[in-house]
């Protein structure tokens, strides 16, 4: 979990199956950070900049140790219901992470 100030905390083992995307848990680590609402509780992107930066080292980190294939957040594991291979705004079950972690991180996969 990566907090506002940035201070990174560790949650489950590595090895131990988390709980953070039903039907991905398995085979995949799960990163949160607090935030994500703004004032009126609607899904947006309220990263610190300590957080962002955070995010971007717990990544490189993840990516430097395991054989990570690719970074995603929730509303990418939603079903793409039109089949246009595109998750769309309108099918995300999830909104999190309020910002488009696949493009932001992918570059720090090691190409295996």
């Amino acid at each position: 979990m990566v907090r506002r100030d940035g201070r990174v905390e560790k949650g489950r083992p590595d090895e131990q199956v988390g709980a953070h995307a039903a039907g991905w848990n398995s085979g995949s680590l799960g990163i949160c950070y607090i935030g994500g609402l703004d004032a009126a509780g609607r899904a947006a992107d309220t990263r610190t900049l300590a957080q962002k930066e955070a995010l971007v080292n717990l990544v490189k980190d993840l990516c430097d140790r395991y054989p990570v294939r690719r970074v995603m957040g929730h509303r990418d594991t939603s079903p793409d219901l039109n089949g246009n291979g595109v998750i769309d705004p309108w099918e995300r079950i999830k909104e999190c992470p309020c910002f488009d972690a696949i493009p932001e991180y992918q570059t720090y996969i090691r190409q295996l």
